[in-house]
């Protein structure tokens, strides 16, 4: 089955007072029907720029300088914002962080539901519009829904508020589903209930999703596959299983120690050392060999390759070169030496 979404070798940059800001460096990554593919890195890496690149929502003072985005074969990388409007809802809908911003306080939940029913159904009399209100709110798990259609976002918790946005974006029936960090505001119990909400509207409606979080924990559950991000670019792709089991990047390692679940009893979580760099002057090689323990001196100097590991896994990290020492995965212990 082809790919239902193909990113290839895109780039975007921000223009700002400092100078121009490289927010996405050659990213590279497809999206099969029905999957979900978790992107997952620090903040700033470049995650949330993705997400909006590819809903044509980028700011005036950003740009696609090369690239491609095809949505089932078609290239909608240079599309107009009247032809962007047509896939948006439709093609393609986005869960935003914060849904106390994504939310109009002044209007019922249940009327913002409808507008957004009425975007692509305008023909719909009153009856059929409250039934499938009632049915995106049950789908998503809002209890009482011809009662609580009728209150505001102030009314709901923030769980509740997160279903409510899910339900807008399901509006259309999308059939690639943007979930930028959709727990990060929400308490653990409440952060699984929602991954849990994305896996089931995978299973009854064959959703294709790009789940965004900073955090490999949360995405494990649902995951088919994993990229992992860093300094805008993707440094490691893979079925879930691949590169929880066996992580190939040094950042994907650090990201692993960092989980508590990893940690085998030692009294702190590991820290990754150092900050990202500034993507106005990316360093030359790998962005990521100042933090790196095991950089060796070609990272300063000239950029990896995606190495290949398997048919699904890659890595871009000169370790993988057949000429570089052997180092083994630190996960959740001490690093080992070269």
């Amino acid at each position: 089955m082809p790919p239902l979404l193909q990113v290839h070798n895109l780039s975007v940059s921000f223009h700002t007072p400092q100078g121009e800001v490289q927010a996405l460096r050659g990213i590279n990554f497809d999206l099969a029907p029905g999957e979900i593919l978790a992107v997952v890195g620090e903040s700033g890496c470049g995650k949330s720029v993705m997400c909006k690149t590819l809903m044509g929502l980028l700011p005036d003072t950003a740009a696609v300088k090369s690239g491609s985005i095809r949505l089932k074969g078609q290239d909608m990388t240079h599309l107009r914002e009247r032809e962007m409007q047509k896939l948006r809802g439709d093609q393609l809908a986005m869960v935003f962080q914060d849904p106390m911003t994504a939310l109009n306080p002044t209007m019922t939940i249940g009327k913002q539901i409808a507008e957004a029913i009425l975007i692509h159904s305008p023909n719909l009399t009153r009856e059929a519009l409250e039934h499938q209100i009632i049915a995106l709110m049950t789908l998503v798990g809002i209890d009482r829904p011809r009662e609580r259609m009728a209150l505001y976002p102030y009314n709901f918790s923030g769980g509740m508020r997160q279903r409510s946005v899910m339900a807008i974006a399901l509006a259309g029936n999308p059939e690639i589903l943007l979930a930028d960090e959709p727990t990060t505001a929400l308490d653990v119990t409440i952060q699984a209930q929602i991954l849990d909400l994305l896996l089931d509207i995978q299973t009854r409606l064959g959703t294709a999703t790009i789940l965004v979080s900073h955090d490999l924990g949360v995405v494990a559950r649902v995951a088919n596959r994993v990229a992992v991000m860093y300094a805008g670019k993707i440094v490691e792709i893979g079925r879930a299983e691949e590169v929880y089991s066996n992580p190939r990047h040094p950042y994907t390692w650090g990201l692993m120690r960092s989980l508590p679940a990893l940690c085998r009893g030692d009294d702190r979580l590991y820290t990754i050392p150092g900050m990202p760099p500034s993507l106005i002057n990316p360093p030359p090689g790998d962005a990521f060999a100042p933090r790196n323990e095991y950089a060796l001196a070609i990272d300063y100097v000239e950029e990896p390759p995606l190495f290949k590991i398997t048919d699904t896994h890659y890595a871009a990290t000169w370790l993988l070169d057949p000429r570089a020492p052997k180092i083994t995965p630190p996960i959740g212990g001490a690093p080992h030496d070269h």
